[in-house]
């Protein structure tokens, strides 16, 4: 349109993907404090004199001035003209692999959880902020991390698993079968054919990290981490009705450690 001139705003967000854009550039996803998720063009950025390339990279929570219309208008790929790093949490972890590919899994599922662009989402960024805050700092376990993320998402989409009370008729209580198409936990007469027979103790990780109880969280063992993560990438697919790619390669045998990349982060998927 002749004339037409686009607006600039402001916004913080955490940066979810980068992808290559022509010889320079990057294409850049954000889930963005007020504005949802959104694409914007960032110039020059693959350039080595570039102002602010360092700053738009996985993980980021930086603060973006864009052109264009907030509301969708116009072009649908905005433009970063100005961004600040307010904390580069993917520089603390970039080479550790275990926190890597769970980064790489709590973004990609923010991305599927926010299908449509620039609908707010202001719990989704907060709780996709606190992941990867929680990920740099490394107070936890990053399997355990991620699965409380999982469960607090599905919880905001309302795909919860029922946890206390059977899926399908409300009984209350400890069940002790669990059934993903029933919807969670499952009573002996309402127990469909085919369902999993869970531990207590993974009922009992579940409920922790869907509450954020960090003291049962922490306490518990492997066997009983990794029972409740399957049922929890289960539960998740299920409901996306496709898979994540980036969860396969989630080390869940490593107890959050320092095992290194073998490729370089870039190559490892910022520009997929």
């Amino acid at each position: 349109m002749a004339g037409y001139r686009r607006q600039l705003y402001r916004d913080d967000a955490v940066v979810l993907r980068v992808q290559k854009l022509g010889e320079s550039d990057r294409i850049i996803t954000l889930l963005t404090r007020r504005h949802g998720r959104l694409r914007a063009v960032a110039r020059g950025v693959r350039r080595t004199t570039s102002r602010f390339g360092a700053r738009l990279e996985p993980f980021g929570h930086v603060d973006l001035q864009l052109a264009g219309n907030p509301d969708g208008q116009g072009s649908g790929l905005h433009t970063v003209s100005q961004v600040e790093g307010i904390d580069l949490f993917g520089k603390r972890f970039l080479a550790d692999y275990p926190r890597y590919t769970t980064a790489s899994a709590i973004a990609e599922t923010a991305e599927r959880l926010t299908p449509v662009e620039r609908e707010p989402a202001l719990r989704l960024f907060l709780l996709t902020l606190g992941a990867v805050r929680a990920l740099a700092e490394g107070a936890h376990d990053s399997t355990l991390v991620l699965d409380a993320y999982l469960l607090r998402s599905m919880a905001l989409a309302g795909w919860a698993p029922a946890l206390r009370a059977c899926a399908v008729c409300g009984t209350p209580g400890q069940h002790r079968a669990f059934s993903v198409p029933a919807g969670g936990a499952v009573c002996p007469d309402c127990r469909p054919p085919g369902s999993a027979h869970p531990a207590p103790a993974t009922f009992d990780l579940m409920s922790a990290l869907a509450t954020g109880d960090w003291r049962v969280a922490d306490a518990t063992e492997t066997a009983v981490r990794r029972e409740c993560s399957g049922l929890v990438a289960a539960h998740l697919q299920w409901h996306l009705e496709r898979g994540l790619r980036s969860l396969p390669l989630v080390d869940r045998d490593s107890g959050g450690g320092r095992t290194r990349l073998t490729r370089p982060p870039s190559e490892a998927g910022s520009d997929g």
